[in-house]
């Protein structure tokens, strides 16, 4: 009866955001492509000029034979492209002028993408890589580290250091505005956004959520100024629930507008700047669709079931179609004795998955 009773409230907790907001909309799972392959992931990445897909996998122990290596779709098709041996890590970049591509890993793997050569690996000392992200505005390349609390920053030309840039918290995904200035959503239990002059590699401004936290993505309207930050938690647990929020503020001077409910925990999140809409991925499987009907006023459009397990985004904005990934688990342990959450289900061998979204 626990276990059931378990069961019921891990149900309730994932599904009930969901009703509070409109579940039918313009999105859909286009395809979903079940391109297999063993061992860890994290992020995904779209490259949209040179359209290819790229997914670093984490290899386990070398009885497991399960072997590191960075994973290549086709953009498009989803059909394989390639595979480079030995590069791992959490995410990925690419720089499409230089065609220089980089692996948040420790040390950072720098490749070729039209050879799908490992070009060399870059050394980023205390530094944990975790988050990447390529800004096109001076071809750099920053690599975020949770304990020390920093970005590494990197000539996408070069594969040179840069220097490291002070964040203030433990970051998460970042976003440039093309312009100069670099927006990093912190994890931290009181939420925030540094923003970052990345002309003089300092952070300028940081701008707090309050009681909004575990925030892991972000995304940005360039053009009105706003900033779209998918937080897992709000209020103050126990004593609240901790109701995932999109905390959507300004990213002149960190004003927040409104705050809208997620339906689930997100670990990433996108904006389509033509269709003015942002976009949050959940662990629960879920994708929440925010409009922007105006600069300053926002509304829940759609939550979409995808993939249990598909929490981190790729957008590509030439298609419009949002791109995450999963795999399929087999049934879950028993939770621990006297309550608590129990462990994974083991994950079903082939059965990894990239999801396409779309209208």
């Amino acid at each position: 009866m626990r276990q059931f009773c378990f069961v019921m409230l891990a149900a309730i907790a994932v599904f009930a955001p969901l009703g509070s907001a409109q579940s039918t909309g313009p999105y859909k799972v286009l395809k979903s492509a079940k391109v297999g392959g063993e061992g860890g992931w994290d992020y995904i990445y779209a490259d949209v000029a040179g359209r290819r897909v790229y997914i670093p996998r984490r290899g386990g122990q070398a009885a497991s034979g399960v072997q590191t290596r960075l994973s290549i779709y086709n953009l498009d098709t989803l059909e394989p492209a390639g595979e480079i041996a030995g590069i791992g890590g959490n995410g990925a970049a690419v720089d499409p002028k230089s065609g220089h591509g980089f692996t948040s890993s420790k040390p950072v793997s720098m490749f070729d993408t039209k050879t799908q050569k490992l070009i060399k690996t870059i050394d980023v000392g205390a530094a944990q890589p975790d988050g990447i992200y390529f800004d096109p505005f001076n071809q750099r390349v920053y690599v975020f580290s949770h304990p020390t609390k920093d970005a590494t920053v990197i000539d996408s030309k070069t594969g040179d250091v840069l220097g490291k840039i002070e964040l203030g918290g433990v970051p998460e995904q970042g976003v440039g505005d093309g312009k100069g200035m670099l927006y990093v959503v912190m994890q931290d239990a009181q939420g925030s956004v540094t923003a970052v002059d990345v002309k003089t590699m300092k952070a300028v401004a940081h701008y707090p959520f309050g009681d909004k936290g575990r925030c892991n993505g972000l995304a940005l309207d360039a053009k009105n100024k706003v900033l779209f930050a998918a937080c897992g938690s709000s209020g103050n647990p126990p004593a609240q629930p901790a109701q995932p929020m999109m905390v959507i503020l300004s990213a002149k001077d960190g004003k927040v507008f409104t705050s809208l409910p997620l339906a689930g925990g997100s670990d990433g999140a996108a904006f389509n700047p033509k269709t003015k809409e942002a976009f949050s991925t959940h662990g629960n499987g879920t994708l929440t669709v925010i409009k922007e009907k105006s600069a300053t006023t926002f509304e829940v459009e759609q939550n979409l079931q995808t993939m249990n397990g598909a929490r981190t985004i790729a957008f590509d904005s030439k298609t419009g179609h949002i791109l995450t990934m999963s795999q399929e688990r087999g049934p879950a342990p028993q939770p621990p004795p006297g309550g608590g959450r129990g462990g994974q289900g083991a994950a079903v061998p082939g059965s990894f998955t990239i999801v396409m979204v779309g209208k």
